[in-house]
């Protein structure tokens, strides 16, 4: 009867939990369909605000700049993160010191990461744009991809590698058709959690796109439009953005649970 008493409470407290975090991305979900102007009033269903979104250019131009800067950041810190995650592992070291420099960007808080990234741009004397932002998410995501590979890795039979070599593949022939193909579903996971946390950043993009509107991305833009006060268009947004990101999460998870899909 008591474990029957606490599994009900606990029942009870995840419910509250959920709600807690899901009715409000509910009801701005739901609002996105408002057809009246005001954003937090129902006054019947629309779609209306869906075709206002993409009738304006500087959304377009900013979701551009948020595809170039998470499709680039992600290609770049899904290699780097993944030679990483296999020279980690290889070397078979677990040395604090090492664990700490590769997931520090991981635990270090982004307006902490903003300013340092900043500092040294401006160090190096570096014109901000799309192309410092990209950098700057390359540092933000090399540790999550590292951690994919890596949570692989725990997993992967080395004796196939001693397999290749001794049947006299070359280190570069064992590390194309051996080690990538079986770390594949994992590195396309971490390519894909890079994607979505390049799209969701606003922080660091914001103290490392500069001035310029051309390096305005979708979160900076969601962030200038809400200042003067919440629309349907910015309720249609969020929408996408949310359903963008859970459809790109579900996929990562997917993939580095059980492999490519059809597997």
């Amino acid at each position: 009867m008591a474990d029957r008493r606490t599994f009900r409470l606990m029942l009870l407290i995840l419910g509250l939990v959920f709600a807690f975090l899901y009715i409000p991305i509910s009801v701005l979900v739901g609002l996105s369909f408002n057809a009246g102007g005001m954003p937090t009033a129902w006054t019947g269903f629309s779609l209306k605000w869906y075709g206002a979104l993409f009738a304006n250019q500087d959304i377009l131009r900013a979701a551009g700049n948020t595809l170039i800067v998470g499709l680039v950041s992600a290609a770049i810190s899904t290699v780097l993160g993944t030679l990483l995650a296999i020279g980690v592992e290889i070397r078979r070291r677990k040395g604090s010191v090492l664990e700490t420099l590769i997931f520090a960007p991981m635990v270090i808080p982004d307006i902490v990461l903003a300013i340092a990234l900043l500092s040294f741009f401006s160090l190096l004397d570096v014109r901000l744009g799309l192309h410092t932002v990209i950098m700057a998410h390359v540092v933000f995501n090399l540790a999550y991809v590292c951690a994919v590979v890596r949570a692989r890795l725990k997993s992967f039979d080395w004796s196939i590698v001693e397999a290749s070599t001794d049947l006299g593949a070359s280190t570069l022939t064992t590390l194309r058709r051996v080690v990538l193909p079986v770390l594949a579903p994992a590195i396309i996971a971490g390519g894909l959690l890079a994607f979505t946390l390049s799209v969701d950043e606003f922080i660091i993009a914001f103290f490392t796109a500069g001035a310029q509107r051309a390096s305005i991305t979708l979160p900076m833009q969601i962030y200038g439009m809400i200042r003067f006060g919440v629309t349907p268009e910015i309720n249609v947004l969020a929408t996408l953005v949310i359903g963008f990101s859970l459809v790109t999460l579900a996929l990562s998870q997917r993939l580095n649970r059980g492999g490519l899909p059809g597997q």
